[in-house]
């Protein structure tokens, strides 16, 4: 099953020179939707076409099945090199296509109030979701608390439908993508995000630019305090049987899950 990790990075497939320059990205989204623009799509179609990326790091994200350009857009990936494909704007249920690996973006009402069936569906090996356009089709003005606002981060209803995407996506052997921090210059806020993401079990986050990869990337690397105290809990697991003491903790199998788990996210 295809596995994306780390700092995914959208390039609008309609600017040729940019896209060589995402690679430097854990993966890639050549995108065809908003982050396109009003693009020429036979320049576009040329441009993912032509693009000479690992197809294994590749994700092209197409416009919603509400679009005319739909079914040009999955004709043109399917003839392509690549495999993995992004549905935004998806509602009830999936289009009626087949052959390609899809990432079901999980961004308006009917879409969250649908999520079991859409998490559920084989074609589907991961779940993403669009806080902005979730909240613009609720018909709210902004998906966190300002500065004018005596909480911080997303609001309950943004929160809510981030848990329940990730939860569905684990009860279908899915991963999911945490959405974008949208204000690329707050480092800080890019990285406590991805941090949660990284800890709650998130494959990767999202990046709308080349800057905020690094950031991302250093909240899914495991800490040196935690690797320690991880390889010192899969060592001394390795005699026990059964639950065991570490340091005052109790460890039992969780903890040596996540123990393993940390250690797999160290850089090769």
């Amino acid at each position: 099953m295809t596995q994306i990790s780390g700092a995914v990075l959208f390039a609008p497939a309609g600017r040729a020179e940019i896209i060589p320059k995402a690679s430097r990205a854990d993966a890639v989204i050549l995108d065809l939707e908003d982050g396109a623009g009003d693009v020429d799509r036979e320049v576009a179609y040329q441009n993912i076409i032509n693009c000479g990326l690992d197809p294994a790091r590749i994700i092209v994200r197409v416009v919603g099945p509400q679009s005319p350009h739909f079914a040009a857009d999955i004709n043109m990936v399917k003839t392509s090199q690549f495999q993995l494909v992004m549905i935004p704007k998806l509602q009830a249920e999936l289009p009626d296509i087949a052959g390609l690996d899809i990432i079901a973006m999980i961004e308006t009402p009917l879409a969250v109030a649908n999520i079991a069936k859409i998490a559920s569906d084989p074609r589907v090996v991961g779940l993403f979701w669009g806080a902005e356009d979730l909240t613009t089709l609720m018909g709210g003005t902004h998906s966190r608390f300002q500065a004018d606002e005596p909480n911080e981060g997303y609001r309950d209803t943004m929160r809510l439908s981030r848990a329940l995407m990730h939860i569905h996506a684990a009860a279908n052997g899915k991963f999911s993508i945490d959405a974008i921090h949208a204000d690329f210059h707050d480092d800080e806020g890019l990285y406590t995000e991805a941090l949660d993401a990284a800890r709650s079990g998130f494959a990767a986050t999202a990046c709308i630019h080349p800057r905020q990869v690094d950031i991302v990337r250093r909240a899914y690397r495991p800490e040196p305090q935690q690797l320690e105290w991880a390889r010192r809990v899969v060592e001394k697991a390795a005699q026990h049987p059964g639950a065991f003491q570490l340091d005052g903790q109790m460890i039992d199998a969780p903890l040596v899950a996540q123990a393993e788990r940390i250690i797999s996210r160290q850089p090769v």
